[in-house]
């Protein structure tokens, strides 16, 4: 059968993929992982099946001789921050994350409050998949307890308020906060207000399984009638993140959704400037970020993209791990963390007495796009992938590219061209990801690209239920006309 674990934990629909008993068994599992006599953090996001599942999984957590600390509706990084402050062994966060409502999923973390690596997934999916995983309950005398705590939630806001906290005040700074009635809903908005912020404006902030305000992912397309209303507002930013809070994205009034390329870069930036060291990024991030690391005398390392924890154990010392919607700063702890990055933001800006579109004109900007192409079935993804791949290395091979199979495959041009084809870890879908030093040049990559992959589709007989594009072309300041700091 194939491996349950995916590139971001279990993941999938409710009752199909992800069930209750298989929440049990995880939690049974990771209790003999870990063994008995010790502790494990339980916490969950808004959907509708994530009290139960996470219920089930502290069941297990129990059966299995281990105490299960419930801190109940978390966003994930509050989740992985309990885990080291409450000297747990694991915790385990319910949740798709920016999946639609029917979804859900299952993710662990180990003791340091770090997603388990793939050979720790490996090892805990053999106990889950143990037919007789009734030798993992523990006797009658020996199973753990329940104890219900939410003092890790408000230790999180207060520390990270602590961590913030800009050196000047930002009483001038204006920002909207959308927390797509996800798990965030009562925290960011809240962090942001003690560090000082003027202005807050709380869009989908009540939080709500059914994700009425808008589908819980933070893509340009999902985001771009908020943005739109802000026109008006005389807003500094918009911060959206997803249903639980590990991933953030950043959007400008009169600007738009600004790319995630951008957004490392300017994390890189702020990090290079106190001290020199490796900043990881994954496959897919661009040339932006090279430049900047680059220039900022830094050294960079590629990641897997949902495997940045993997390369952070390989390289202890970094500075930064990112990838689009992600960060992890080491400083601050070894989870992704879409809370940190909406602070980090703002102390940024307040610090520098620099709107977020000043920031964003101190970099360099290149073309570029991402495509996703959404299919009927799961199952297809990899073949298609395989298909299209192969047929990509056939046409490139004469036209003196370099080839990466890091994660996917990526061909990189003599131009800086380059192209990266892969198969999404935890959705129906195959997607491509490439950037060009030049608008048509880019524009001629994507039509070709798409025209490849759906005529393999229809060679292979499979399915197309669409595509979804994110391009983006560059902009121009003369359009611009975002509020200032006086």
């Amino acid at each position: 059968m194939p491996r349950l674990f995916g590139t971001a934990g279990i993941r999938g629909r409710y009752l199909e993929t992800v069930t209750p008993e298989l929440a049990y068994r995880v939690g049974l599992a990771v209790a003999s992982y870990i063994g008995g006599q010790s502790s494990a953090v339980i916490g969950h996001d808004v959907r509708t099946t994530s009290p139960l599942l996470a219920q089930m999984a502290a069941a297990g957590l129990m059966a299995g001789g281990v105490d299960a600390l419930y801190i109940g509706l978390a966003p994930t990084p509050v989740v992985a921050y309990s885990v080291p402050r409450s000297r747990s062994r694991a915790g385990i966060v319910i949740t798709a994350s920016h999946n639609p409502p029917p979804d859900n999923g299952i993710k662990v973390f180990s003791g340091d409050g770090m997603e388990y690596t793939v050979s720790m997934e490996e090892n805990l999916e053999a106990l889950i998949l143990n037919g007789d995983n009734v030798k993992l309950h523990a006797e009658w005398d020996r199973v753990g307890s329940l104890i219900h705590t939410e003092e890790y939630l408000d230790d999180y806001i207060r520390h990270l308020t602590t961590v913030m906290e800009p050196r000047r005040r930002g009483e001038w700074m204006k920002i909207a906060v959308d927390c797509a009635n996800g798990a965030a809903s009562n925290v960011t908005p809240k962090i942001l207000k003690h560090m000082g912020i003027g202005r807050i404006v709380s869009f989908n902030c009540h939080p709500d399984g059914m994700f009425p305000g808008r589908p819980p992912e933070p893509r340009p397309d999902v985001l771009k009638s908020f943005i739109s209303s802000m026109e008006n507002l005389n807003l500094h930013a918009l911060l959206a993140h997803d249903g639980d809070a590990d991933r953030l994205a950043l959007a400008i009034p009169r600007f738009g959704f600004v790319k995630q390329d951008l957004l490392i870069a300017l994390f890189a930036m702020h990090k290079l400037r106190d001290k020199k060291g490796v900043i990881i990024v994954s496959v897919d991030v661009g040339i932006e970020v090279e430049e900047i690391v680059e220039a900022m005398g830094g050294k960079l390392v590629r990641a897997k993209l949902g495997k940045l924890h993997e390369k952070l154990k390989e390289v202890p010392a970094a500075l930064l791990a990112a990838e689009p919607w992600k960060l992890i700063d080491p400083s601050w702890g070894p989870w992704v963390d879409g809370i940190y990055q909406a602070a980090l933001i703002a102390k940024i800006a307040v610090e520098e007495r620099a709107t977020p579109l000043d920031l964003l004109m101190r970099l360099p900007f290149y073309p570029s796009a991402r495509v996703s192409v959404k299919l009927a079935r799961r199952e297809d993804r990899i073949s298609l992938y395989e298909a299209v791949s192969t047929r990509l290395l056939s046409e490139v091979a004469r036209e003196g590219a370099t080839v990466d199979t890091l994660d996917g495959v990526k061909v990189t041009f003599e131009d800086r061209t380059w192209i990266l084809v892969r198969p999404s870890g935890t959705e129906p879908k195959i997607r491509f990801y490439t950037q060009a030093t030049r608008k048509d040049r880019l524009e001629e990559i994507v039509s070709s690209m798409k025209e490849l992959i759906l005529s393999e589709a229809k060679r292979l007989g499979i399915r197309v239920l669409g595509v979804e594009e994110q391009v983006d072309i560059g902009f121009s300041l003369q359009r611009i006309s975002a509020p200032h700091t006086s």
